[in-house]
Parts: structure tokens; sequence; C-alpha cells
């Protein structure tokens, strides 16, 4: 019996794994850095923070309600991995370029870096992950409840969240890097991808192979409703729940953390392209089949979202429920650890900072004092963010279906999309107009779908939300001005992302830019033409240099200040003291001050030291126009040359893979030849000398004409042969299947092969299924394949003793006859090709017929929906095996 002891033992135990993981690769970092945790590989396991415990446990409860509709939530990644990884590259280069610290920092630096952009983001960002936290301590909770028995969800949810607070703060707020990188927790995010990928494959092959007979008894029975869902597939649920999906994989805080904050090198994005989309395909292999072996198994009102749980606790696997705990449990904790760093650093830039700016006097600053508020800010902010998940958990009472709760968050993360596309796409976007599309988007969400979630409980009343304000039905939030039934999901993306893109476009179209956005939009839009040196100065002033050595102290420290302005000093020539105030040395400044604090609070900061004031910068973009009208010509020419190199390459892999199907036609056509050569040389032979030579004995004679006609009728069969190959292989033969005895099926064939195996002494042992097992299948077409492998097991048996055993077995709605010679049978190395038509085994002589017995044996099995395959014991032998369906 698995206690809650050894749970709460190998939970310590893990989490000490993780501990010690993510301390020492902060240490060798900082200190001798290793090459493999740069590698893409890591950098790809740790976006897979996108697969929770939503997708560990509550994929597994939607496809039991709702079939393959769980794809969705795969699909949309693997979209934007495959077919749009431009989009995340471009995004990474401008982070890179402009030291980007989150989602927040991005967008209010594209607009203008503003202050208030870059608030209304966060708060959106907070209360959007707010019910994705709830989701993971639900998880946890409700999966230790299974193990524990009943304890109260309530304390147990609560000391979850804290231990979760815990591991973030002491790895997530430890420095303020340069980059906000966080290269121990990221170490330990990969570790565990690994856990929960082969915990969730751990449970999937067992529920195929240990609870069922694989997969063809798992689908065998189960009816099409089961696995397309209630409402089909490919309905309007589907296309949102895709594209909200391929949304959140880059506007989810936490994966714009890992993907974008936490990138080492843009050419990783290369790897992840492919590798990400294969691990999401890992995660998803055996979803279904844990969802029917859950649904036959689990006794009925079972909790689906916990079947990859309490499957191995039914079947009394108890190692193998403790492995797949720790799957969900780290699935919870690594999104829980990356969220929570993400969210708190846009809540310590973003709102904490700005409040700083108002209250600190700058005339009394003591070193380091803003970057000790930062950290302190940060850790309060992972409390209050976990706090917050804890009372959204408590508040909503817990969903039954996770996905229910992921998808809110989904939903709420979509707002950050027309923002974000549209200000790296589209110059004319305007700050306004991302303001203003936030705010509706943000209201009509929260009204029509995050709200709605606490059944009554907050704000909404559940009158309100069955018959609307004030009974106001055009107003109802789960049908808003007469849209009603309207899944609620589609209808909350409808009017909230949708109004969110309207109003954006028409509110930009109608503003203008100021003068920084119309440089921070040629900046972004045009990342790849410009040198990329990050935020560039608009604005001229006069600055002391000390008061920008002792911001920078405040904020990076009094060390890096020191290396910082010292580099600076040293590129002016100038070998002791601070480099003079320069537009040049400022705008490095707040470079690198926007990689600790964001772009927006570092450029108000730096703005108020040196008493800047805004010039116009149209000069500027007209010289940056004329300098990217070269570079995109020779980005043109370097863009048609790989084209063409691409074309060349294509014709190249094109030309071989003609020369390869010549190969094989002229191999097929050689094999064909051969075999009618080779009677028709014998017929003609005899033939001429009958008619050329009277002289022929009567004797003779007879002999010769036994030979032409043997050959004619081996010249007859081959041709038969080739045609039934033919008409098997297209699908135009129609067999007649009937309920046919197994014993007597086996028996028939035995005896028409007793001739052969008496004369070669042949032994032949049989162990039948019992009487009146059947099959389905036609009698004439089973009997010749039967013939066909005991003829081919006489002929090839060169043992000293050489026996049979003719061995059948009932699997479920499968009969298996198995035909078993010592003879040495097919080497593994044959096995791959002796199913190919002129194929002989290496023990075959020439004249031992033309190699199509075994390819229209197996065709002839499938033409009844059964199979013909060869398979391997453990002691390496082969032997043949015949499948087919039983009539029960």
């Amino acid at each position: 019996m698995l206690s809650t002891d050894i749970l709460l033992f190998a939970c310590l135990g893990y989490v000490a794994l993780l501990f010690a993981v993510a301390f020492i690769v902060d240490r060798r970092t900082r200190t001798n850095p290793m090459r493999w945790l740069q590698s893409p590989v890591v950098y790809t396991l740790s976006i897979s923070v996108y697969c929770t415990s939503w997708t560990f446990y509550g994929a597994v409860g939607s496809a039991a309600r709702n079939g393959l509709e769980f794809i969705t939530i795969y699909l949309g990644p693997t979209l934007v991995f495959v077919g749009w990884w431009w989009l995340l590259r471009k995004l990474v280069r401008i982070g890179r370029a402009h030291r980007v610290t989150s989602i927040a920092d991005l967008i209010s630096s594209r607009y203008g870096k503003s202050p208030s952009l870059a608030v209304l983001v966060t708060v959106i960002a907070v209360i959007a992950t707010t019910p994705y936290i709830a989701l993971q301590l639900q998880s946890v909770t409700r999966s230790y409840q299974v193990i524990a028995g009943e304890v109260d969800e309530i304390t147990t949810a609560f000391w979850v969240a804290a231990g979760m607070a815990l591991f973030t703060i002491l790895f997530g707020t430890r420095n303020l890097d340069a980059n906000e990188r966080h290269h121990g927790v990221v170490s330990a995010i990969a570790l565990e991808a690994i856990v929960k990928l082969l915990a969730l494959i751990a449970v999937g092959i067992f529920a195929v192979y240990g609870v069922s007979d694989g997969f063809g008894d798992i689908f065998a029975d189960v009816p099409p409703e089961a696995i397309l869902g209630q409402d089909g597939v490919f309905g309007t649920r589907w296309v949102a729940i895709t594209f909200l999906s391929a949304t959140a994989v880059i506007c989810l805080p936490r994966q714009f953390q890992v993907t974008v904050v936490e990138n080492i090198k843009e050419s990783h994005l290369t790897t992840a392209s492919w590798l990400f989309p294969l691990y999401l395909f890992g995660m998803t292999l055996f979803i279904m089949p844990i969802a029917i072996v859950g649904a036959k198994v689990m006794p009925v009102g079972a909790n689906p979202d916990l079947y990859v749980l309490t499957i191995p606790l039914a079947e009394h696997r108890h190692e193998l429920a403790l492995f797949a705990f720790l799957g969900g449990f780290s699935s919870a904790t690594s999104m829980v650890i990356v969220a929570a760093i993400a969210v708190s650093t846009m809540v310590s830039n973003h709102i904490v900072m700005p409040v700083a700016l108002r209250l600190l006097p700058g005339d009394h600053a003591v070193s380091g004092d803003v970057r000790n508020l930062l950290l302190v800010s940060r850790r309060f902010s992972i409390a209050a963010i976990l706090g917050l998940g804890f009372l959204y958990f408590r508040g909503s009472g817990g969903s039954d279906a996770l996905a229910a709760i992921g998808l809110i968050a989904f939903v709420g993360v979509a707002q950050f999309m027309p923002s974000l596309i549209g200000g790296i796409f589209w110059r004319g976007a305007t700050r306004k107009g991302a303001l203003v599309g936030l705010m509706i988007g943000f209201a009509l969400w929260a009204y029509t779908f995050f709200l709605p979630s606490f059944g009554g409980d907050l704000l909404l009343s559940e009158a309100t939300i069955k018959t609307g304000p004030f009974g106001i039905e055009l107003l109802r939030p789960q049908a808003l001005f007469g849209l009603a039934g309207m899944d609620p999901l589609v209808h909350a993306v409808f009017w909230s992302v949708g109004m969110n893109a309207l109003s954006f476009v028409l509110v930009s179209s109608v503003t203008r830019p100021n003068a920084l956005e119309r440089l921070q939009s040629a900046l972004f839009v045009d990342v790849y033409r410009s040198s990329g040196g990050g935020p560039s100065r608009t604005t001229v002033g006069t600055a002391d240099s000390e008061d920008l050595f002792v911001l920078a102290q405040r904020i990076l420290g009094t060390e890096p200040a020191r290396r910082l302005f010292d580099e600076m000093a040293a590129g002016q020539g100038t070998d002791a003291g601070l480099p003079h105030a320069t537009d040049e040395v400022i705008a490095r400044l707040e470079r690198e001050l926007a990689g600790s604090i964001g772009a927006a609070s570092a450029h108000a900061m730096v703005t108020r030291i040196a008493g800047q004031e805004s010039v116009g910068i149209t000069e500027l973009i007209d010289i940056a126009d004329e300098t990217q009208e070269l570079i995109e010509t020779s980005r043109q020419l370097a863009e048609k040359s790989a084209e063409l190199e691409h074309a060349a390459q294509q014709l190249r892999n094109a030309n071989e893979r003609l020369k390869a199907l010549d190969a094989q036609k002229d191999e097929f056509l050689s094999q064909v030849s051969h075999e009618l050569r080779t009677p028709m040389t014998s017929i003609r032979s005899f033939s001429d000398i009958l008619v050329s030579n009277e002289d022929v004995s009567q004797e003779d004679r007879d002999r010769f004409v036994t030979i032409i006609q043997t050959e004619s009728l081996r010249l007859t069969r081959l041709l038969d042969e080739l045609l039934d190959m033919s008409r098997l292989e297209a699908g135009t033969v129609s067999l007649d299947l009937e309920k046919i005895e197994v014993n007597a099926a086996v028996g028939g064939a035995i005896d028409a092969v007793s001739g052969m195996t008496r004369n070669n002494g042949v032994g032949v042992r049989v162990a039948p299924v019992p009487q009146g097992t059947l099959i389905r299948a036609n009698d004439d077409r089973l009997r010749q394949v039967l013939i066909n492998l005991l003829s081919n097991a006489v002929k090839y048996n060169s043992a000293t003793t050489p026996t049979i055993r003719i061995v059948s077995t009932v699997k479920n709605d499968k009969i298996w006859i198995d035909i078993i010679d010592n003879g040495g049978g097919v080497t593994r190395a044959e096995s791959s090709m002796i199913f190919e038509k002129f194929a002989r085994g290496s023990r075959a002589d020439r004249d031992q017929g033309a190699g199509l017995g075994l390819p229209i044996s197996r065709a002839i099995m499938r033409a009844m929906n059964g199979d013909l395959t060869i398979e391997f014991a453990r002691d390496g032998t082969s032997f043949f095996r015949l499948t087919l369906a039983r009539v029960k």
C-alpha cells in the first residue's frame, strides 16, 4: 500500500533534488559555465513548461469527456513552432536587442515605453494567471487526496502554495540578472520536463499493455462519439481552442519568459521548432488510450482527470502511481515557478518601481537601496501571486474539469495578441490603440468568462449570469447582445479578442504616434535591418555623471556599476574617473538598466535624472530608412541566392529519387523476366527438339512432353500468382468471409501437407484452442495461406529432427495462429524484406518458388481483416503469426 509517509518522503526528496540542481547550476553558471546547460535541448525542455498539470491530468479528463478535442491544446503550439517559428525568432531578436524582461516590458517599450500600458498589461497578467495557478493547486491537492484519502483540501492547497512560493523565492529572486535569466531554475524545469514526460508514457504503456492487450483491444468496441466527441470535430470550439493555444504559447507570461527572456542563442529556436512539437506528440500519444481504459476499468462516477493516477492504484501498481504523482507534481510546480517569476518581475518593474521613483529621495540615495527594494518586492509579489491563486481555488470551489480552468487563463492572455502582433508588424499601431484595445478586451473577458466562473459568488450574482443585469437579457454575460446558443468559450473569444483587435485597429488608425513611438515602431518592425543596439536616444539634455553613477549603483549594485562606468570611461579614453555624460553613455546606461527594471522604468529614471526634453526624430528615421533600403537590397539578393540553391537541392533530391525508382523498376523487371524465362526456355528447347528431330524415341518424346507440360503449368502458376498479387494489392478482390472453426481449419491444412511431412520425416505438434472457437475468414484462402507456411516449414527445415509446432491462442477479440519450426527460421536482417515480391530467404534455392508465396499470403490475410507477421521469441528464433478476428 502506498502510504502518505512514503508519498511525502518522495515529494521532499524530489524537491531536494530540484533544489540541488538549481543551486549547482546557479553556482557553476557564475564561475565556470557548463556548455550543455546552454544547449538547445535544455532550452526546448524549458519551453515544455507549457505542459502543466492541465495537460498531465486534465487532457485525459478532456479526452474522456470530449474525445479528440484535447488535441487542440497541442495543435496550436505545434503550428506556431513548425509554421510560424519566424514570429518567435522576431520576438527573440527584439527581446535581445532591447533587453526585454517580460511581455509587459516588450509591449510598453514598443509603444513609446509607456508606463500606463506596462501597468495595464501587468494587471491583466496577474488576474489571468490566477486561475492557472489555482488549477495547479487543485491538481496537486486532489492527486494527494487520491492517495492519502480524506484530507482537508484547503489546508493541503495552502501548504502546497507555500512550498511552491518558497522554492520560487529562493531560486527566482536571488539577484537581479542583467537579462532576467535564471539558469538554475531553467535547468530544474528541464529536469521536470523529462520526469513528467516519462511518467505519462509509463502510465500509458501500462494502460495499453498491462491493463489491456494493446491498442487494438482498447479501440475495438469504442463508439465513434467517444473518440470524436458529442459535437464532432473541427467545429467552432475546435477552432477557438486551437487559436487560444497558439496564442498562449506566445502570450502566457511564463511562456514568454522561457521562450524570449531565457533565450541564450537565437539559433536555439531552430532546434525548438521540431523538438518541442515532438515533445508535445510524446505527451499526447497515450492520452486517449488512458481515457478509454479508465472509462472501462474505473467505477462509475470516478473523476477522469485523475485516471493517470487512479488506474495504477486500481491495479495495485503503487510504484507506478508514485511515479505518476511525481509527474503531475512536476507539471504543476514548473508552471507555478516560472509564472510566479515572470509575473513578479512585471509587478516589481512596472508597479513597484514607478512608485519608488516618486517616493525615494534622489539626493539621499544609498547605494543599492533600489536594488534591494526590487528584490524584496519580487519576493512579496511571488507570495501574493500564489496567495491569489489559493484564494481563487478556495473561492471557485474547484471545477471538476481542469481544462475549463485553464481555458479561462488562455482567453485572458489572448488579449495581448492584437497589440503584440500589431506592434511588431505594423508601424501605424499606436499606444492609444493598444490601451483601448486591451481595456475593452480585458473588460469583456472578465464579464463574459472570468467572473461567471465563480458561479455567482464574485461581483456577478447567479441571477445576473442567467438573466442579465437588471433583467436585461441582451446583457447576459454568456449571451451578450443576443448571441445565445453559442459555446461559452467561443462566445468569450468572439467578444473579448474580436473587440480588442477591432478597437486596436480603429483607434490606431485615427490617432498619431508621438516621436518616441515612431522611433520604437521603426526599431521593432524593422529589427532585422537595424544595428540592434537596443533602446535609442531620442532626447537631449544635461546630466551629471555622478548622478548617473549613483543611479546605476542603486539598481545594478556597486561592483557591476563600477565595471560598467570604467568600461565606458575607457571607451572615451579616460583612464581615471567617470565618463562624460554623452548621449552614447546615457543610452548605454538606459539599455543596461532596462535589463533589470524594464525599458519603461529605465527610460523614466534616466529622463528624470538627465533633465532631458524631447526633440523631433523625423530626420533620424529618414536617415535610417536610406540605410535600410541598401540593407534591404542586399538582403533580397541573398534571399534570391538562397532560393536558387534551395531549388537546385530539390532538383538533386528529385533526381536521386528518380534514380532509386528506376533501379527498383529494373530489379522488378529483371526478377519477372528471369522467372518467366526459365520455364519458357525449357518449353522452347524441348518443343524445338520434338519439331526438328524425328529420330526421338517414344520414351524421350513422352519425357519431353511431360517436361513441357510441367513447365507450362509452372508458367501458368507464376502468371496466376502475379495476377493474384496485383488484384490483392489493388483491393479488387472481395473475399466471402464466414464463420470457421479454428481447429478444423488448422487440421485441414495439416492433412493437406501430411504426405510432404511424412516423406521428409517432419513431426507436427498442435496446441489447439477450445473446441467451438470460431473465426471469420474465407476457408479456401485461409487454407491456402496455412498450406504455404507449412510447406515452407518443411522445405527449408534443416534440423536433425525437424519439428513443426502449431499454437493457437485466444486474445480477446483476436485469434493468433503461430507456426513455429526448429529449422532456424528467418533472421532479423531478412525479416524486413521477406514479404517483398520475389524475395527469398538465405536458405532458399533459386528453383524453390518465385518468392511470391509470402507476399500473397500476407495480402490474403489483410483482405480477411487479419494479418501475417514475423515474430521473434526471447531466444531470438522467429516464427510466423496469423492474426484473425474472433467470432464471439
